[in-house]
């Protein structure tokens, strides 16, 4: 099992990079595919993966990835109110086939999982090296899980979140803050030069990750809360090792917003 996860995790890292590194159409509309993958799974959950509430909600997310390509709205706001009027329509003119918390999450499934996705996208492509910046992504979801497992089996005491995550323990989550710091503070050193970026602003992306790193864990939290909720064990099976999309992204969602405004208007 270890042996498979390893190298499921060292595929995806390589993935990653090379996604990354080239950015444009490919990185768009690769990030589009996993969100879609991801909300599908998602909808699996509230039986809605394979009906019309549930193409609803592709729909949109196909709708609002194009827009970054083909800009047929000027504000993308439309495209979420016109969802939201379909939804409705979709809930009244079956009515009894949808239950309300179905509705409900059919919406949801679009901000949690695609719009929050898109954020890998646009700190690429319209942040300030964004290719740099974009790979804090991976630190700070990847590496501050890595650092935080690591911390736990050492020093691990007292629980973060008893119920919900046994395992996780507030020295874990210290030891993931900490050590994502720690691997921003090496890898803007490395790329410093690249990046143009001075010890003030190393200082800036540290403080930035050690942020995205503490929610991060929220993210995974999130994540682990829906599953027990629906006592599902895993969203999917795509990762070998590692479960579904959102097993393997669930803390890169909310880090990937958090880091784009950070950097943003922080830099």
């Amino acid at each position: 099992m270890f042996k498979t996860r390893l190298i499921s995790g060292i595929i995806l890292v390589l993935l990653s990079i090379i996604l990354i590194t080239i950015g444009g159409d490919l990185l768009l509309f690769s990030t589009m595919a996993i969100s879609l993958v991801g909300m599908f799974e998602l909808y699996r959950i509230f039986e809605i993966q394979n009906k019309l509430l549930g193409f609803v909600g592709y729909a949109s997310a196909v709708a609002f990835y194009s827009n970054f390509k083909w800009h047929f709205v000027s504000d993308v706001v439309l495209i979420f109110m016109v969802t939201m009027i379909l939804t409705m329509f979709v809930y009244v003119f079956t009515y009894p086939k949808y239950k309300a918390n179905q509705v409900s999450m059919s919406f949801f499934g679009i901000f949690y999982v695609a719009v929050m996705l898109s954020y890998v996208y646009q700190i690429r492509n319209q942040v300030n090296n964004g290719l740099y910046i974009a790979f804090l992504i991976f630190i700070c979801s990847w590496g501050c899980d890595t650092c935080a497992y690591c911390a736990g089996k050492l020093f691990g005491k007292h629980k973060m979140s008893p119920k919900l995550s046994p395992k996780k323990s507030i020295e874990g989550a210290v030891g993931g803050v900490l050590g994502t710091v720690v691997l921003t503070v090496i890898y803007t050193s490395i790329f410093k030069n690249k990046m143009c970026s001075d010890t003030r602003e190393i200082i800036i992306l540290a403080a930035v990750s050690a942020i995205a790193a503490l929610v991060s864990m929220i993210g995974d939290l999130t994540a682990s809360a829906i599953k027990r909720n629906y006592d599902v064990k895993d969203y999917g099976k795509l990762i070998p090792g590692h479960g579904g999309i959102l097993d393997r992204f669930d803390s890169m969602i909310i880090t990937a917003p958090i880091i784009y405004y950070l950097a943003h208007y922080m830099l």
